[in-house]
């Protein structure tokens, strides 16, 4: 199954029944996260997996999200030939005698925690001897049953439980973004907390809070757990997307490793990770990818992983943050008409920029020393998203407003 949303149990029985129809033998997880399914494909050697989830979205939404036999996301060319299975309909449903089986299996979740704590970069008995005192928001998701169940195992015993009865009845917006976290970053400095941990509904997205209640940054929750693996592998290759912070890449260069941007997705970033057998990697809304343990993010390892930084580094997790560089990204966008030309306006953009380094694998990306742009077209609407970083917040939304001001001349100029 997947996440605790109220249609969960109903679209399961669907997706379950029309497997069983078709021949295929099901095996159900129940209530689980999103890296917990992926563990388990290559563990049941099963043919493929379906979480069902809509991840950071509101409550009323939901979706499946597909794996293929290694527990990975489809690439875009699987992707297209089941839709392309699909609307051709030329299958055949299986006959009685051939129905496939359905069973339940809800140890996997266990399973997944004890893989995480085996690893040797997860030390549990550091942990231990630090007596964290941690707040935990799960949103009313499965992560209400994951998260205290995996810091229990790594022994913390001070734990503060936040929305995790999982209920489905999602206790604000899910996405684990600092303006959804006001009331419980709130709670975190009230408490005297050492750390505020929130997960998205599906457990694949991680944010921690400070214990003076300001947000780590998701964008940080990959650099920090990328400065503990690369001290531990020097010279190590990271990935993230080309929207995701450059204090990545600078932590990477500061351990002598080299730093590589994939296009936005976390099938793109696993590719990239791939071909450049990285040691970490993931995307800065909270997402890490640990080879070691998967190709998937997964929320519960770097928790674990976070948690034995923070316990080796002995000081606040504001020290920790405080000791990465500092940048802010703004987002932005332009809304076009639907008579103007997207690629050629980009197009023109690059041209314009031709002197600085330009990365056009996903939209297009400007790179200015330590600040960029990242321009990205909307499949669906005649909109251009906007990225912007640099040391400042303003100097960001400066740049962004720069680049748009360039579009709309280029548009004036072309009518």
């Amino acid at each position: 199954m997947g996440d605790a949303r109220p249609t969960g149990k109903l679209v399961s029985q669907l997706v379950c029944s029309a497997l069983q129809g078709m021949g295929i033998d099901v095996v159900d997880l129940g209530l689980t996260t999103t890296p917990t399914v992926e563990l388990a494909v290559p563990d049941e050697n099963a043919a493929g997996g379906i979480i069902i989830t809509a991840s950071h979205n509101p409550v009323e939404w939901n979706a499946l999200k597909l794996l293929n036999h290694q527990g990975e996301f489809l690439s875009q060319e699987d992707g297209e030939k089941i839709l392309d299975f699909a609307e051709r309909a030329e299958f055949e449903f299986a006959s009685l005698k051939n129905l496939g089986s359905y069973d339940e299996d809800q140890s996997y979740l266990l399973k997944h925690i004890q893989k995480i704590v085996d690893l040797p970069l997860v030390d549990i008995e550091l942990i231990k001897e630090r007596n964290f005192r941690i707040a935990v928001d799960a949103v009313n998701s499965s992560g209400g049953i994951a998260l205290p169940l995996l810091l229990q195992t790594l022994g913390v015993t001070q734990i503060e439980q936040y929305h995790c009865e999982p209920n489905g009845k999602f206790s604000r917006n899910p996405e684990p973004i600092p303006e959804n976290l006001r009331e419980f970053s709130s709670e975190v400095e009230k408490g005297h907390f050492d750390l505020g941990i929130v997960v998205d509904p599906d457990v694949d997205r991680l944010a921690f809070i400070q214990e003076n209640g300001e947000p780590f940054g998701e964008e940080y929750t990959l650099v920090a757990v990328a400065d503990y693996i690369l001290e531990n592998h020097p010279g190590g290759t990271t990935v993230s997307n080309l929207s995701s912070t450059r204090a990545l890449k600078d932590i990477t260069e500061k351990h002598g490793g080299s730093y590589h941007a994939s296009a936005v997705g976390e099938v793109h970033v696993v590719k990239q990770m791939k071909k450049h057998q990285a040691v970490i990697g993931g995307e800065g809304n909270g997402g890490i990818i640990y080879p070691e343990l998967h190709f998937g993010r997964d929320a519960l390892v770097g928790i674990a992983l976070f948690l034995t930084k923070l316990a080796k580094f002995g000081k606040p997790v504001s020290r920790l943050r405080a000791s990465y560089p500092n940048y802010y990204i703004s987002k932005q966008k332009i809304e076009l008409t639907e008579d103007i030309d997207v690629d050629q306006l980009l197009e023109k953009i690059q041209e314009k920029y031709k002197r600085q380094p330009v990365n056009d694998v996903d939209g297009l990306k400007i790179e200015f020393d330590k600040e960029w742009v990242h321009l990205r077209k909307s499949n669906t609407e005649p909109i251009i998203r906007i990225y912007t970083e640099s040391d400042t917040l303003a100097t960001a939304e400066y740049l962004g407003s720069k680049i748009i001001s360039d579009m709309k001349e280029i548009i004036t100029n072309n009518h």
